[in-house]
């Protein structure tokens, strides 16, 4: 009987029914949406919990609000947690009415009063009070953070203010901060926006709305209190008031997402700027930058909407693993390219 036993132990174990066979860890997805020009970025964590950053545009009979769902029935989620408006500029905020006819919200998140002296910011501004009444909203600030189960959502800049030192990330000097020219201040609401570092495990994403140039160096400049980051998206959907190099390149960004339109931004110096950015595998866009040139406009495979494409509105679809590897598909062709995890 020993011996019996002995030769059972070293039988080589069997599958496990398919029941009891572990899932694999579910991904965090992210939807880079096309808005033509505005932003519109879905993040759906591996819970289901979810988070919209900016609505897009007002009008086209809902278009922005139509391509936000057909992003959420991609994702498999019929509600939005979270709406966070980076700031009160059309292309950002002017799409929660029309979200909000066809979509249930949890809360709104913003960074309080409109800052701009202009009519058609105070105009965005009571349309979005007036949409959003009666719904749970927040104020933001910096050093604040998103509750999704999953994820950890820290708010770096908030009304014109910015984070000192990100948890867990100890602020290190910015080399790239003494070549930086002084860039002029900025009274508009691009000034105020809220950015935010998203981490799922080892992956990391950075998103800082339009923020300008002056306060994007005072963010990063003399330390970076951000480190590295996978994916950049792109800082005001590629115009020259952005991207400034001392943050594009201390941030070491693997992959760049430009949600830029076909005549809007894609400037050829924001382009270049990231595409020189030190270890960059590729930068992606949503539309070709058909008011600029084919030197600064990444190939067709990854351009979401490139030049000629009839039915605008492909986006593209981020699917990150907690290990740091992460693909983005193009939804046009069905391409999708992979980066391993570091």
């Amino acid at each position: 009987m020993p011996a019996v036993c002995a030769f059972a132990l070293l039988l080589p174990s069997q599958p496990r029914p398919a029941a009891e066979q572990v899932n694999p860890p579910k991904p965090l997805l992210i939807y880079s949406v096309d808005v033509e020009g505005g932003q519109a970025t879905l993040f759906v964590a591996p819970s289901g919990a979810s988070l919209l950053v900016d609505t897009g545009w007002p009008g086209a009979d809902g278009r922005d609000a139509i391509r936000i769902q057909q992003a959420m029935q991609n994702a498999h989620i019929k509600r939005i947690d979270h709406v966070l408006v980076t700031h009160f500029h059309t292309d950002h905020v002017g799409g929660v009415p029309e979200l909000l006819k066809r979509i249930p919200v949890g809360e709104f998140l913003d960074h309080g009063a409109n800052r701009e002296d202009s009519d058609v910011s105070r105009h965005d501004f009571a349309a979005y009070l007036a949409a959003i009444k009666g719904k749970p909203r927040r104020i933001l600030h910096p050093g604040d953070t998103i509750p999704i189960p999953g994820l950890e959502i820290v708010v770096l800049t908030a009304d014109g203010d910015h984070i000192s030192a990100v948890p867990g990330i100890n602020p290190t000097p910015n080399a790239y901060c003494g070549a930086e020219p002084k860039w002029p201040a900025d009274d508009s609401e691009n000034a105020r926006s809220i950015g935010i570092l998203v981490t799922f495990g080892n992956f990391r994403l950075l998103d800082l709305g339009d923020l300008t140039k002056a306060k994007e160096i005072e963010l990063v400049c003399p330390s970076n209190p951000i480190g590295n980051v996978d994916i950049y998206l792109v800082t005001h959907h590629g115009m020259n008031l952005s991207s400034a190099r001392s943050v594009v390149d201390a941030i070491h960004p693997r992959v760049a997402i430009m949600n830029n339109g076909a005549h809007k931004a894609g400037s050829p110096e924001a382009w270049q700027t990231v595409h020189d950015s030190p270890g960059l595998v590729d930068l992606w866009q949503l539309h070709t930058a058909e008011d600029s040139d084919a030197a600064h406009n990444s190939p067709d495979a990854l351009i979401a909407n490139p030049k000629g494409t009839p039915g605008d509105g492909a986006y593209l679809k981020v699917v990150a693993s907690s290990d740091g590897s992460f693909s983005v598909t193009n939804s046009r062709t069905g391409e999708t390219r992979d980066y391993p995890r570091k």
